[in-house]
């Protein structure tokens, strides 16, 4: 499979921003993994324009269930291929602690994302007293189960393993950590969908940055990265870009 380095700019940036997607594009026109920029839902149409022609992959932060309707604030997954979308990130634990998503609406919303044509990746992860109690496993294992459409593909199915703990805090798993529940995700998915889920993309997010991108990639079932602060800069982004074409 072809690697993914993914950003995530959360409620971050406007039309200035924009700059540092063509740095990026300029400074990796033909890097040796998958780049993908998920910017704020008002940056996503004008983002694709810059990056057409590059090699840079545009997604969306979140879809609707529903397709249309009277869902004020919300946008569809039609509306994200609309505006140049191909990918969009579903079930992240600040979508599912602020605004408490479940994992029958990320299940909902990642089936509309794959009626729409768009490539599904679903976030999940451990709470810091999930992880203490021992329970870490126990939880992802859930959420795959509960989030994860039953026929999705590894063409059009991306997990992401983000421990909500290490989210913007600077702390990470050990690698050994890291290693078992990517190890863990990849057998369950097996179970779920057979053997294409040696196919399936599994990410590692929660403070990747430039300094510790080499030794995350260097696990075993990590197949890239969802990136959060460190994906707003064409430097810092670039060089986890570099590290995983060099894993």
């Amino acid at each position: 499979m072809r690697k993914l380095a993914a950003g995530n700019w959360k409620m971050n940036g406007t039309a200035a921003a924009l700059a540092e997607v063509s740095a990026l594009a300029q400074a990796h026109p033909a890097p040796a993994c998958d780049m993908l920029l998920c910017p704020p839902a008002t940056l996503i149409a004008r983002m694709a324009d810059v990056a057409r022609g590059t090699a840079i992959k545009v997604g969306g932060q979140d879809c609707h269930a529903r397709s249309s309707g009277a869902h004020t604030g919300d946008i569809s997954a039609e509306m994200l291929v609309d505006s140049g979308a191909s990918h969009v990130i579903l079930g992240h634990s600040e979508r599912r602690t602020d605004h408490g998503e479940t994992d029958a609406q990320v299940l909902a919303k990642a089936e509309a994302a794959l009626k729409a044509g768009l490539i599904a990746i679903v976030c999940i992860g451990e709470t810091e007293a999930e992880r203490d109690a021992g329970r870490t496993l126990d939880v992802v294992g859930t959420q795959l189960h509960g989030s994860v459409p039953a026929d999705a593909t590894a063409a059009n199915l991306v997990i992401a393993y983000e421990p909500v703990w290490a989210i913007g805090t600077g702390r990470t798993p050990t690698i050994a950590e890291i290693a078992e529940v990517h190890a863990f995700l990849r057998a369950r998915l097996t179970a779920r969908i057979g053997a294409a889920a040696a196919d399936v993309p599994l990410l590692y997010g929660g403070s990747v940055k430039p300094s510790n991108a080499t030794e995350i990639f260097a696990v075993p079932h990590v197949d890239g990265a969802l990136v959060g602060g460190a994906s707003l800069k064409a430097a810092d982004f670039g060089a986890i870009v570099s590290a995983l074409s060099a894993a």
